[in-house]
């Protein structure tokens, strides 16, 4: 029994939140608090390994590539099996796979403080911490899009900022720790401090959009309770009757028998006064229990949808059909150039330009707090009414100026110049790094419903970027003897992702494509007519559904009953 009620207890606390709608906070903002630490412990922690880059080149006689391939590989492996962490979530639900996530985290880099070389750490910290970083942050920043509508571009932006104190705040004090106890022990406390993610991933309660129950669907449970009411009144108004023919026996010996009388006097009180409260309790019974009867309804229904059934998917593959989500998968592939290889690179650049190496340390607190500030104003920007249709615009001025600043590291040779291109990078950087996955839910792109399966498919697409960012980089440095080069890549690949992002919008009008993504394909349609049928949907929807069906891209025809007949088969690009 009390093993029972703790299992209450616990899914009560742990379990679904289920709304009527996207609540913009209530558990949505513990949901933020656990992706900021998240962001703490896997970007953050990437973007300040280039501490340890020296001390691993002495340490085993490497060159700067060799050493590079250590974060190549992380950052590939982490988003090559995108679609694998979007598989297990579908599966076994955010909290789980963070958990697990997490545990892999901080093995992995525990681990790393006892190779013996740079193969292995390839190992500890590229594959298993990799894929501990991969569980983690896709799943995270899914949910947390759930419990936002409004207020998503904020409140992503504001959380994403954990990255950047990690880079301001822990790559010093790491650094500091490294100097001190050196960079085993440091790895140590480094893991022991990721291990914070397996909570937060208790935290990922998953979120349910229904309906709240109406009285009318409350009505038929409490019509089943009223003959026990009846049997109730029954049994309380028998007792009753004996209470009266005990009075009227005291009346005949009233004179010897008046103490009797108050006494069953007393005792009709309370009997009135039970039956008040016996049916109180019984009808607020009833109502409990018709609501857990509800609930456990909607939860199961809710675990069934969660569930692959025979004919779903745990992946959606179908939205590489889209030309405008190809041409922004592409912007991400070739943005992922210049998003890991400057912090690596930054230090030694410094250094290279005559940068006391203690001065050049503080070039990552620089782009640290640059980036805050930027995450925060894209933030704010993108929830003004002005920018609301606007956002890929926003995104694109983002991305162009950022490729200019990233020429410019080539350039300069002084350390004001130096930070002042860390600032600009820092701050364009803050605006790509917290938008560039939630603009999938905007409807520009592929839209909220999708994003679980698109976020999955993206990252995998921009794996190979990440793999081929910093060897690429290690190798211009190691031909031309010259940091500064490891920026070109980098800068070319943010103009050719300014390209693609700017064909997105013209390629959702349907300008390079037949327009298949503003109307539902014949499985959404499926979908969507069966959760109609089930109740669902409103009357006024399934009718604007199906008429929204019947005309998608002159392909299906559906009828009353939600059938579909694929009539014209075409293909998605011309």
């Amino acid at each position: 029994m009390d093993m029972e009620l703790c299992r209450a207890k616990i899914t009560q606390f742990l379990g679904p939140n289920v709304y009527s709608e996207a609540p913009d906070g209530g558990w949505g903002w513990v949901i933020a608090v656990a992706f900021f630490l998240v962001e703490v412990f896997t970007y953050g922690t990437i973007k300040s390994f280039g501490i340890f880059l020296q001390d691993l080149m002495e340490e085993f006689g490497e060159t700067t590539s060799r050493v590079s391939w250590i974060v190549s590989i992380c950052v590939f492996v982490m988003t090559f099996n995108g679609p694998l962490s979007s598989v297990l979530t579908n599966r076994f639900g955010f909290q789980v796979v963070v958990m697990i996530g997490g545990l892999l985290i901080s093995s992995g880099t525990i681990a790393t403080s006892f190779t013996g070389s740079i193969n292995q750490i390839y190992i500890t910290y590229g594959l298993v911490t990799g894929l501990g970083y991969c569980l983690t942050f896709l799943p995270t920043v899914t949910i947390l899009s759930q419990y936002f509508n409004h207020r998503r571009s904020l409140v992503t932006a504001v959380a994403s900022t954990g990255e950047s104190l990690s880079m301001f705040a822990l790559a010093p004090a790491f650094s500091a720790l490294r100097d001190n106890i050196g960079w085993r022990h440091t790895m140590v406390v480094i893991g022991a401090l990721q291990s914070i993610i397996i909570i937060c991933g208790v935290l990922l309660r998953p979120i349910i959009i229904k309906a709240r129950p109406s009285p009318k669907e409350l009505e038929p449970l409490r019509t089943q309770e009223k003959p026990e009411d009846t049997n109730l009144e029954d049994s309380v108004g028998t007792g009753d009757a004996g209470v009266q023919s005990l009075r009227e026996n005291s009346k005949v010996e009233e004179n010897g028998l008046l103490h009797k009388e108050d006494r069953l006097e007393t005792e009709h009180m309370s009997v009135g006064i039970s039956k008040v409260e016996i049916k109180e309790s019984e009808t607020e019974k009833i109502n409990r229990d018709a609501e857990k009867q509800l609930m456990s309804d909607e939860e199961t229904k809710s675990g069934n949808e969660q569930l692959p059934a025979k004919n779903s998917r745990l992946i959606d593959f179908s939205i590489l059909r889209e030309c405008s989500f190809i041409l922004y998968s592409l912007f991400g592939l070739c943005a992922t150039l210049g998003f890991f290889a400057p912090p690596l690179y930054i230090i030694e650049l410094s250094v290279s330009r005559g940068v006391e190496r203690d001065k050049a340390a503080y070039m990552l607190s620089t782009i640290a707090v640059a980036e805050i500030l930027g995450r925060f104003s894209i933030g704010w920007i993108l929830t003004r009414k002005q920018f609301v249709t606007r956002k890929l615009l926003v995104l694109l001025a983002c991305v162009i100026t950022m490729a200019a600043d990233l020429l410019g590291f080539t350039l300069v040779t002084e350390f004001y110049g130096l930070v002042v291109c860390c600032a600009l990078y820092g701050f364009f950087m803050g605006t790509l790094a917290c938008t560039h996955i939630p603009m999938l839910a905007e409807d520009e792109v592929v839209g909220i419903e999708r994003m679980s399966s698109a976020a999955g498919v993206y990252v995998f697409i921009q794996s190979f970027a990440g793999l081929a960012g910093p060897p690429l980089g290690g190798v211009l440095v190691d031909a031309t003897q010259n940091y500064g080069a490891a920026f070109y890549s980098c800068a070319i690949g943010m103009a050719l992702s300014a390209v693609f992002l700017g064909l997105v919008k013209p390629a959702k009008r349907g300008l390079f494509c037949r327009r298949t993504s503003s109307k539902p394909s014949e499985d959404e349609c499926e979908r969507t007519e069966s959760r109609g049928q089930s109740g669902g949907q409103k009357p006024d929807q399934r009718t604007n559904i199906t008429n929204n069906c019947s005309e998608s891209h002159g392909k299906l025809y559906v009828d009353q009953t939600g059938a579909t007949e694929d009539v014209e088969e075409g293909t998605p690009c011309s």
